[in-house]
Order: structure tokens, then sequence, then C-alpha cells
């Protein structure tokens, strides 16, 4: 079992950064494929970005590209997403999640990913 705890949400102005933080226990996640997602009210969980077990590969989406970058830190368990540029479209319950998965292909889906946080709220004002 791995559990994983965000951290690092808040509300900032449109073009402020925030940090988000996933820290994980239980296991390392090493070996695991970590994606970010995001949740606005009324909407579906959609992918933000994530990357491959050994940092070898990196994905986003498309609203993103640019602007959120992921980074992964195995040796402490921990996971980042650096958001920069935000608007207020960004606004949202940040999540991340963790998946057994030694492939440089990062997973888009989140019903693949076995594991989740609990989520963090970052807000966006205009």
């Amino acid at each position: 079992q791995v559990q994983l705890v965000e951290s690092g949400g808040g509300l900032v102005q449109t073009g402020g950064s925030l940090k988000l933080s996933c820290a994980a226990s239980g296991r390392t996640i090493s070996t695991y494929v970590m994606g970010w997602f995001r949740q606005a009210p009324g909407k579906e969980r959609e992918f933000v970005g994530g990357e491959s077990w050994n940092g070898g590969s990196t994905y986003y989406a498309d609203s993103v590209k640019g602007r959120f970058i992921v980074s992964r830190y195995n040796n402490m368990n921990l996971v980042y997403l650096q958001m920069n540029s935000l608007k207020p479209d960004d606004t949202a319950v940040y999540y991340c999640a963790a998946k057994p998965h030694l492939s440089q292909l990062v997973l888009t889906t989140a019903s693949w990913y076995d594991y989740w946080g609990q989520g963090t709220q970052v807000t966006v004002s205009s």
C-alpha cells in the first residue's frame, strides 16, 4: 500500500505560481508512474501531467504544457507539480496518483492508477 498526501494548494492571482507537493509513504515510489490530475466543480477528473518511474519521460495535457512542470525525487518519496502562469481555468482540486509501472509510458487515464491522495484545492482569482 502507498499513501499519498498532497500539499501546497491555495489562493493565487492570475499569472501567479504555486508548487504542489505529493509525499508518499508505505512503499518507495521508485517503480511507480506518478500522475497529477485535477477536478473542477461539475467536471470530470482530468489528467494534468505525469512522469515515468525513473523520470525518463514526462507528459502534459495540452492545457498546461509550457506552464506546469512535474518533478520527482524517488530517494525522498516526493513528487512536485510546479504551476506557473496560472489562469482561472486552473481552479480545481489537484490530486496525485501512483501506479507500479516500469515503463516510460506515462499513464493519462485516472482509472489506471491504483493509489490517490486526498487532494489539495487550488483557486486562481481573476
